[in-house]
């Protein structure tokens, strides 16, 4: 999935790539059963979440009110209006705000819906089960931001609406978020929360990278190919494609674009499974698929001090310890940060009893910690956990920046957390959420390493001008032979002789001056070397009681001292003679 940088998105297995796709596309028939309409989801009752409107209900007509709606609209728009009026009257007929329609019969939407729905059956149903739970917030916070709520389906290729997905990759969450991309969106991602695991909070993230992604290209499935594989790789395979592109338009130019030898399989196939999935989960009665629905994610919320347990403020309001767990994934140590006040969530309807929990309760029974001044510099880190009767790694959970002597001896005078029992009931024993292990390249912009992404409305004409380019420049820079470009389409502004003119200049001077210096250190080091030289010739000299006399000694020390300057007179020459 940075927002005025690119996004960095690392390359991991789709939720369905690894059951063991065949090589060659299939067709398969579409079953002749009748679709029927997805039963409309609960809206969550959170104070947290966006509002959910209610879903519209489509009434039946009955037969007058039907023909006089269908003759009135012969009369004004003709015979084709009556095919229309019919289906949106057509209450069994199922609607998708993404273009599914126009690609259902594409062999590799085929092959997917095929997958869902024969081999992968109980997996993708027990993943559509469990989506029922997180779909109305999903969708409301879609519709709230004004994009289709069929974009929900990438949460159900992306990690099966699962909260704690983990990738190889080391992408984490229900939206598979990478450290670094999650924080470019607005999330938190530290040692003590990792609001990649919120399906709400990483829902708002998800949906604030997809903006911009559909922004950069005007493509929906562009965007997501981009969630998935990058923008950058998206954005180079629109300008190196441009001819074999042309003449697409709308969501064709992804299909265009699989179509080159460019994508990775993974990002090829990304967009298919997107589409299938939502032709699937839409008409599942069609092919014969039963779902079990779940409760709706919903919560109330309550502002808490830093450090506060979960599990004692749950006990304290009477509420369940597991219930706070389970709506609060992104709080991993059992306790809020310790530098920040955050919103705890908590059963629907339990607020109240919250509230006054934490007004008549002591601060410190609340606190989810104990702290300890060390004394002394003997105590090993093991040694002082043990006596705490925490282990080792339970101390370091708390105490992240832990401070130990080379010796693994605590420093004396730091203050050290010792979890109670409470916090350490509702830890996660997690990995490191700083882990990623495909990160950025680097965080200059695109502009600044001479590269310009082609924005909707803008020409070559335009974009030419402003960097101070004519048109011919800017397509040869490129190698365009016309002057078409495609919003997303990424230009290169500057020649790689030019970025880099400094680079080689400095590099050069930088050389010269080590050589200058390396030669001066020689001199230095040859005439000290004569001088240390002499001066033990002389030391020998007197301690042997040689009949040789101090001048004789003093004149073998002058001749290999400058021995020694001849050598490093000869440095110098040999190193300039090489500048």
């Amino acid at each position: 999935m940075r927002l005025p940088l690119p996004f960095i998105r690392a390359p991991r297995a789709a939720l369905f790539g690894a059951i063991g796709l065949a090589a060659a596309c299939r067709t398969h028939p579409a079953p002749a059963a009748a679709p029927r309409p997805t039963p409309s989801m609960p809206a969550p009752t959170s104070a947290a979440s966006a509002p959910v409107a209610p879903t519209a209900r489509v009434e039946r007509l009955d037969p007058a009110t039907r023909d006089e709606v269908v003759s009135t609209a012969m009369a004004v728009f003709g015979d084709s209006a009556v095919v229309a009026v019919a289906d949106s009257m057509n209450p069994e007929e199922p609607v998708w705000d993404l273009d599914v329609r126009s690609y259902e019969t594409h062999d590799r939407v085929e092959y997917y819906v095929d997958l869902f729905t024969n081999r992968a059956r109980e997996r993708f149903i027990q993943r559509l089960s469990r989506g029922t739970r997180y779909e109305p917030m999903i969708r409301a916070k879609l519709r709230a931001s004004g994009m289709p709520e069929d974009l929900t389906y990438l949460a159900l290729i992306e990690s099966g609406y699962d909260p704690h997905a983990y990738s190889r990759a080391a992408a984490v969450g229900m939206w598979q978020f990478m450290s670094s991309t999650a924080r470019d969106v607005g999330l938190r991602v530290d040692w003590w929360m990792d609001e990649r695991r919120d399906p709400a909070r990483a829902t708002d993230g998800a949906i604030r990278f997809m903006g911009f992604l559909q922004k950069q290209f005007g493509s929906y499935y562009l965007a997501a190919a981009a969630y998935n594989g990058g923008p950058g790789r998206v954005s180079k395979g629109l300008t190196r494609f441009a001819d074999e592109m042309e003449g697409k338009e709308g969501e064709d130019r992804f299909f265009a674009l699989a179509e080159q030898d460019y994508l990775r399989a993974e990002t090829k196939n990304y967009v298919p499974q997107l589409i299938a999935a939502a032709l699937v989960a839409k008409m599942p009665t069609k092919y014969g698929i039963q779902l079990d629905s779940l409760s709706p994610y919903a919560y109330d919320s309550v502002e808490v001090a830093p450090g506060t347990s979960l599990q004692a403020l749950a006990t304290a309001a009477g509420v369940e310890g597991a219930a706070v767990k389970d709506l609060n994934p992104a709080i991993l140590r059992g306790v809020t940060p310790p530098d920040a006040r955050v919103w705890l969530r908590v059963p629907p309807g339990n607020a109240d009893a919250v509230r006054h929990a934490i007004d008549g309760a002591d601060a410190g029974l609340l606190r989810g910690w104990e702290t300890v001044e060390v004394s002394g510099s003997t105590t090993t880190a093991a040694g002082f956990a043990d006596r705490h009767g925490v282990t080792l790694k339970q101390l370091k959970w708390y105490n992240p920046a832990l401070k130990t002597t080379k010796k693994g001896r605590l420093v004396a005078g730091q203050t050290v957390r010792i979890p109670r029992r409470e916090s350490l009931a509702l830890a996660r024993e997690l990995p490191d959420p700083s882990i990623e292990r495909y990160g950025s390249g680097g965080a200059r912009s695109l502009t600044a390493r001479g590269v310009h992404v082609v924005r909707r409305g803008e020409s070559l004409g335009t974009i030419a001008r402003k960097y101070g380019l004519t048109e011919a420049r800017l397509r040869s820079l490129n190698g365009m032979k016309g002057s078409r470009v495609l919003a997303g389409q990424t230009l290169v502004i500057r020649s790689a002789a030019r970025t880099s003119t400094g680079a080689p200049r400095a590099s050069s001077k930088s050389a010269a001056k080590s050589t200058k210096s390396g030669a001066k250190s020689g001199a230095k080091s040859g005439v000290k070397s004569g001088v240390k030289s002499g001066a033990k010739a002389t030391k020998n000299t007197k301690s042997a009681k040689a009949s040789s006399s101090p001048k004789k000694t003093s004149t073998s020390a002058k001749k290999s001292s400058a021995k020694s300057k001849r050598s490093a007179t000869s440095t110098r020459t040999t190193t300039k003679k090489k500048r």
